[in-house]
């Protein structure tokens, strides 16, 4: 006979006995109260009836969190990803076998009780009471499932897990009264399919149709008689009785349960000794969950996805509801991924920067006018070994990214843009010089004003002492020319090129507002890759800019049942008028014929482009485009410590790395697979004259006596012809030159400019050219 607590009360078994005697004199509930650790919860019941009453009775079958598949723009599968590996199947996808074995040994009198099996509790009471603790549980099929409900909406979150769990009266009453409910509204079959579906299995898999492909790479409606029972058993403890762990210890269940089988009728004492002999068949498939899974080197992309689901709005108001979306799955998410553009980014990038380098490439691909993301890819692959990473090198901090890279000289032609979309010419020109200081004051935003130190002002040189001018914007864009730039943001001031830059997407990787000082114009400001990408193909669709997007559908299975929900659609707008975007194209065309560009090209596809390498060479770019296709190559140091001089880069040794030796090759070949068998449209182009070299001074010098004057003449229009040829003058005196020539023929203004020399003696100054 049981004994009596310490201090006079009642046992704990005497306890249970005692509750279920209330709750059934009270018509609560039937006499299935007492679960499997009832004996030793040690609550008393007082009150339990009354709550039982209180209990809402509206309890829903959660939305079973299942594996969502990432797709790309054709219908092939980048990744499966998922909070739990499950797969939902109908009870006819079920193998009769699993449900059979599930049955026997979990719940044998399942088609004969209700939500409660009263006899079932009386048993184990019986036996608890008499081992003095919990020896057998009582708890049905049903009460298992509405368990499991419970920890399903509990989802990753420790704590409610815990509150699922817990080993108290009240969570058993609750329990108790939903598995009523069930009953009454599902039925058996249903009850015995969701449970099949809900069930944790180990390994990662929940589900029979997850853990079947787990354990035996097969569905679950082929498995046969010993396979459905090693399963079965699992589901009491499926870390104990893990068959890759301990195979012995497995084999023993299974033929526990293929005995209990036998015992009940489902099958034969000779099929269960056949099958007890067979080996446990194993064909195990190792879980393929998340992003480090994806193919085509598209898992910073699949995780680009994910970051998508979790921070947009149109997935949920709230953080919470997107996370909640997002881990119950059941997803199928077909995105903008083109296979043919990210397998020659992912070709490119590998044949020039190795995994091992001390620096690494990221590069993306966009369409113009519709902002889809066709690919994303770096070297150093999705992973968390050696040179591997998680951070997604192509876009933005707050998407799973780093702070981003200086552009570099990329950015000059958002400087054109303003400039040009402010009524400036193109073949405005400026002195341009080798090395000036920045110059002072410039205007600012808001009407602020940007100030050099006067005392010790900030300079600037541009790439090679050759680069000076005069020059025009077609010469200054094409040999990427600091000093112009510099001058023009000065000129135009810095506010109309943050405007510009916010049109187009433009903004900081890091999320801070650019700088309001000159300096932007030569890139100073971090930029992603992904946002280059997107701003130029602003050019290529003559001036519209839309925000990038890698989703074109999503598919959400509930039940037998799915529903299309909606997804974030691109957003586009005009960033500049047509003219001005076709003027740029021109001028970035020019880069990639005949500037710094040359080796990006794409041959006889119209492409255009800018170079970008930033000071000290911590960072070397290349953006461009055709009419149909926007891309950017970035290579450098991640952590921004390694500079690109006399550096070996796949392969290849480096005095110093450029925009156009680099990055331009890569974008080359991944630009020319991405696009190959696509039409090859041409932009349409602004007749821009070339830079005039004459400006209006044609100085040329005669040397000698009487005659120095008319040599002056001659000097100052054939020097200026010849461009600083020379001219033969006189032999003695030294007068000055000749009056304005007058030909009688017409030249461009300022055409003339040169020197004409003279004899051995004097000087004369020729005329001006008008």
């Amino acid at each position: 006979m049981p004994k009596k607590r310490s201090g006079g009360g009642l046992s704990p078994t005497q306890q249970a006995a005692k509750f279920l005697g209330v709750s059934v004199l009270a018509g609560a509930v039937t006499a299935g109260i007492a679960l499997p650790a009832a004996g030793a919860l040690g609550l008393v019941a007082k009150g339990s009836v009354q709550s039982f009453d209180e209990i809402p009775a509206n309890l829903k079958s959660p939305q079973l969190s299942q594996r969502t598949t990432i797709l790309d723009n054709r219908g092939n599968q980048i990744a499966s990803v998922y909070s739990r590996d499950r797969t939902v199947v109908d009870l006819k996808d079920i193998s009769p076998y699993i449900q059979k074995a599930i049955v026997a040994i979990e719940d044998s009198r399942f088609y004969q009780h209700g939500a409660i099996d009263l006899k079932g509790v009386l048993r184990a009471l019986n036996k608890n009471a008499q081992s003095g603790g919990v020896a057998q549980g009582a708890s049905t099929l049903t009460q298992q499932l509405v368990k499991n409900y419970f920890i399903e909406e509990a989802g990753d979150d420790p704590t409610k897990v815990a509150e699922a769990t817990q080993q108290t009266i009240g969570r058993k009453i609750r329990e108790l009264k939903y598995a009523i409910q069930i009953e009454d509204q599902l039925g058996k079959k249903k009850i015995l399919e969701n449970y099949l579906n809900i069930t944790f299995f180990g390994e990662q898999a929940y589900g029979v149709e997850a853990a079947s492909e787990r354990y035996f790479s097969k569905h679950a409606k082929d498995l046969n008689l010993q396979e459905s029972a090693l399963l079965a058993g699992i589901v009491q403890s499926p870390s104990r009785y893990d068959p890759g762990n301990d195979e012995a210890e497995a084999t023993k269940r299974r033929n526990t349960v293929l005995q209990r089988m036998a015992e009940v009728g489902d099958i034969s004492q000779k099929e269960a000794d056949q099958a007890k002999e067979e080996p446990l068949g194993l064909h195990p498939s190792q879980p393929k969950n998340g992003c480090i899974t994806a193919v085509r080197g598209a898992g910073f992309f699949c995780d680009y996805v994910r970051d998508v689901v979790l921070t947009d709005p149109a997935f949920g108001r709230t953080k919470e509801a997107r996370a909640k979306l997002w881990n119950q799955g059941g997803l199928t998410i077909r995105t903008t991924l083109d296979p043919q553009a990210q397998d020659s980014v992912q070709a490119s990038v590998k044949n020039h920067v190795y995994q091992t380098d001390p620096v690494a490439t990221a590069a993306t691909i966009v369409e113009p006018g519709t902002g889809k993301i066709l690919a994303m890819g770096q070297s150093r692959p999705y992973g968390f070994g050696k040179n591997e990473t998680q951070i997604n090198l192509s876009v933005n901090e707050n998407m799973g990214g780093g702070a981003g890279y200086q552009p570099g000289s990329t950015f000059k032609p958002i400087v054109a843009a303003a400039a040009i979309e402010g009524g400036k010419p193109p073949t405005q020109q400026y002195s341009s010089p080798y090395e000036m200081p920045y110059p002072s004051p410039v205007q600012a935003c808001d009407g602020k004003v940007w100030r050099n130190d006067p005392n010790n002002p900030a300079k600037l040189t541009n790439e090679n002492k050759s680069e000076r001018g005069p020059m025009g914007m077609k010469e200054a864009t094409a040999k990427s020319v600091n000093t112009y730039y510099v001058q023009l943001i000065s000129d135009i001031g810095i506010c109309p090129v943050t405007q510009m830059a916010q049109k187009m997407g433009v903004a900081r990787a890091d999320g801070r507002k650019i700088d309001q000082a000159p300096s932007i114009a030569l890139g100073t400001q971090e930029m992603s890759p992904l946002t280059m990408a997107s701003a130029y193909a602003t050019f290529a669709s003559r001036g519209t800019y839309c925000t990038p997007v890698a989703i074109m559908s999503i598919t959400q299975k509930t039940g037998s049942e799915e529903k299309t929900l909606p997804v974030p659609k691109t957003s586009c707008s005009r960033a500049m008028s047509q003219k001005t975007a076709d003027t740029v194209s021109t001028l970035l065309k020019g880069v990639v014929e005949d500037g710094t560009g040359q080796e990006a090209g794409l041959g006889e596809r119209p492409s255009a482009g800018k170079t970008g390498t930033t000071d000290q060479r911590y960072a070397a770019w290349f953006v461009g485009y055709t009419p149909n296709m926007a891309g950017a190559v970035w290579v450098g140091d991640p952590a921004h410590k390694r500079q690109m001089t006399g550096i070996t880069i796949g392969g290849v040794p480096y005095d110093k790395v450029y925009g156009g030796q680099v990055p331009g090759p890569i974008w080359r070949d991944m630009m020319t697979g991405a696009l190959a068998g696509k039409p090859a449209p041409d932009f349409h182009l602004i007749d821009i004259p070339d830079d005039n070299k004459g400006k209006g001074n044609g100085q040329g010098k005669g040397r000698g006596g009487a005659n120095g004057g008319n040599t002056g003449v001659i000097g100052g229009l054939i020097g200026g012809l010849t461009n600083g040829g020379t001219a033969d003058g006189g032999t003695t005196g030294a007068t000055t030159g000749g009056p304005v020539p007058t030909p009688t023929f017409s030249l461009p203004g300022g055409f003339i400019q040169g020197q004409g020399n003279g004899g051995n003696n004097g000087t004369g100054n020729g005329g001006v050219w008008p």
